[in-house]
């Protein structure tokens, strides 16, 4: 079973921020395969979906914790590094850009931090969302701005394709969605 994990924070006062983008896509994924409404797993802080794409079983999560405490969700699941998809922001890559990596480290993501941590490796799969702006900004600034309204036009083109991605990784391999969604 693969578990793809949108990490974000929850509650109204984070919807459509940056850092929530990986929960946004996570929540897509869920709609556009038409798995089960989340659940409410109280053990592990989390909402969780279950359900197949083509033969491939896939869980869904999305933590409940704040983005830094993402890591005591995968520790509570029980997670193993090779069947974990963390989706989430990064203020590495210019807005509307994706990229599937395997074994990376960090960069000071300190969601991605806690998870590794959890997780006791880098040794899993990570969808990355570019949110960074053209003009600069320090991490810090930008994670919790929500997007504009015109951004939010593009955000649904990011979404349908990191929804293909992620479809594409569970049907196929990391490879081949590697080449055919990394922009």
């Amino acid at each position: 079973m693969l578990t793809f994990i949108g990490l974000g924070n929850p509650g109204a006062e984070y919807e459509r921020t940056r850092h929530n983008v990986g929960r946004m896509i996570v929540v897509a994924f869920a709609r556009t395969h038409s798995f089960p409404d989340f659940e409410k797993d109280p053990k592990a802080n989390a909402l969780v979906s279950v359900g197949k794409v083509e033969k491939t079983k896939i869980r869904l999560v999305l933590p409940e914790t704040f983005m830094n405490k993402s890591g005591n969700t995968v520790r509570a699941l029980a997670l193993k590094s090779p069947n974990v998809v963390l989706v989430h922001d990064d203020s590495d890559i210019l807005f509307t850009g994706t990229k599937l990596s395997f074994g990376k480290r960090s960069a000071g993501h300190r969601g991605v931090e806690s998870v590794t941590k959890a997780l006791g490796t880098i040794e899993y799969v990570r969808l990355r969302i570019g949110i960074q702006k053209k003009k600069r900004m320090p991490a810090e600034t930008l994670v919790l701005k929500k997007f504009t309204p015109k951004e939010m036009l593009e955000v649904k083109k990011i979404i349908k394709h990191a929804v293909g991605a992620l479809t594409c990784l569970a049907t196929n391999s990391l490879e081949r969605a590697m080449s055919e969604y990394n922009r």
